[in-house]
């Protein structure tokens, strides 16, 4: 099995490089965001039996301190959630909804960008094509009648090394934006499940085992 062959670097012209580079940088995010994501992906339902079973012996700092060690958007907004344990519906609901607006920008950061690439590449490409037809073009314009056969497939050979290995950074490029997409929808919605479920355990159950009034964290 043979290795890459990098003199096809050179022989796709100038443009060859920028794909490179575009290729480099891809894959650079897509490795910090997978990474990233994976970090913040939990068990949502686990994390939240847990919070719920500190908070049902009435240990509100000791839950605080569980959210504080736990990575990832669902711990911060159920810690949001719980510095308001004892306020009222509308006061609980506007700082889970603060955490939110500050968690969620995090997860799609950078993500931009890979699609950026994923879009530019393949006109990156054409433009590789385009400039390697002129170059084909222009040894006609300026050189004699007849024109060698391997003269007119250089500037060819150009322009199909071009677009090949535009497409190969492009459509990579597409389905990793995709997958990390996805991953980010089912953050988000384990964000709102979660961030549903710790208000309505605030504002029902844990009220009542408290006798109506909520204990509320030193300190904080």
């Amino acid at each position: 099995m043979t290795g890459f062959d990098f003199t096809l670097l050179t022989q796709g012209g100038p443009m060859m490089y920028v794909v490179l580079l575009m290729a480099i940088v891809g894959a650079v995010l897509f490795v910090e965001r997978t990474l990233f994501l994976h970090r913040s992906q939990i068990r949502s339902a686990a994390f939240i039996d847990g919070v719920k079973n500190i908070l049902a012996k009435r240990r509100l700092v000791e839950a605080l301190t569980v959210c504080e060690e736990t990575p990832g958007p669902v711990a911060a907004v159920v810690k949001a959630a719980l510095l308001k344990a004892g306020s009222d519906e509308v006061s609980l609901r506007y700082a889970v909804q603060e955490a939110a607006l500050i968690e969620l920008p995090v997860l799609e950061r950078r993500l931009g960008l890979l699609a950026a690439i994923a879009q530019v590449a393949p006109l990156v490409g054409v433009l590789g094509t385009v400039l390697g037809m002129i170059s084909t073009f222009g040894v006609f314009m300026g050189g004699p009648q007849y024109v060698p056969a391997q003269t007119i497939a250089a500037g060819m050979w150009e322009a199909l090394i071009c677009a090949a290995g535009s497409l190969m950074v492009g459509i990579p490029a597409h389905l990793a934006y995709h997958f990390l997409a996805g991953r980010v929808r089912s953050l988000v919605r384990d964000v709102e499940w979660a961030a549903n479920e710790t208000m309505r355990y605030l504002l029902s159950e844990y009220r009542v085992e408290n006798g109506g009034a909520a204990d509320k964290p030193e300190g904080r």
